[in-house]
């Protein structure tokens, strides 16, 4: 039987190699939960439970495995010492699930602190629009290997919205656009398709408009789908490899 253990810190990495030099592949947020397979010396090579991502984070003070009953449903909540939220401690993700322990008439409290109501839905909660949330990464800068408010990339902009959402998405694009089914031409495209280029993605806001974090642009930015294409093209050489709709 596999252990697994919860991510306790609001956000941590996960790199290729057992090295802070070595590439950032991904990152955990605040309650993801994860196996260990190797142990060398302060490093821990995992698996991340929800996506199957391996990689090597330092060793720290994980928790045990916790059942999360809430998500955050905002850009980032603030976390509070006290309820009377006098001492503010850290910062929580979107996405992020905590295991409710107490409650307050306007927070609530898990392991690490308290948070107010309104930043957090049930963790079964689903939107009809997968990607309603999506407009609050505008402006977020671009984080190679990031999947936070503080930086993230193309391929986690994606993956969190619909992890928000109960979906399933792998994390990186190579492997989003193997697993997403329905093809779309471009000329049929509707709010909510997912663009896919060698290496990068994008989410379309509306039949002219996407929503993309964009490396060269260094933050994640709504940009025309005609304007976008030309640009990748000339810039990058690439061609649009496909567009895909979830069911």
């Amino acid at each position: 039987m596999i252990k697994y253990f919860t991510n306790n810190f609001s956000v941590i990495n996960l790199y290729k190699k057992p090295s802070v030099k070595s590439e950032i592949v991904t990152q955990m947020i605040y309650g993801e939960s994860f196996s260990i397979s190797k142990r060398i010396n302060k490093w821990l090579k995992i698996k991340i439970k929800e996506d199957g991502y391996k990689g090597y984070v330092k060793t720290k003070s994980f928790s045990s495995y916790l059942k999360p009953t809430h998500k955050v449903c905002k850009l980032n909540a603030n976390v509070y010492k006290f309820s009377n939220k006098t001492v503010k401690i850290s910062k929580l993700t979107f996405g992020s699930k905590i295991s409710v322990i107490d409650k307050k008439k306007t927070l609530l409290k898990f392991a690490n602190g308290w948070i107010e109501r309104e930043n957090l839905k049930l963790i079964n909660f689903k939107e009809k629009n997968l990607f309603r949330k999506i407009i609050m990464f505008k402006g977020v800068k671009y984080k190679w290997g990031g999947k936070s408010f503080m930086g993230i990339d193309c391929s986690a902009l994606i993956q969190v919205c619909l992890n928000f959402n109960n979906k399933f998405c792998p994390r990186d694009a190579k492997d989003q656009i193997k697993y997403f089914k329905k093809n779309i031409e471009l000329s049929k495209i509707k709010k909510n398709d997912i663009f896919y280029w060698k290496g990068h993605v994008a989410v379309a806001l509306s039949k002219n408009q996407l929503i993309h974090a964009y490396g060269p642009l260094k933050k994640t930015v709504i940009m025309g789908i005609d304007k976008t294409l030309k640009k990748i093209k000339r810039t990058a050489n690439l061609d649009l490899k496909n567009i895909k709709r979830i069911k």
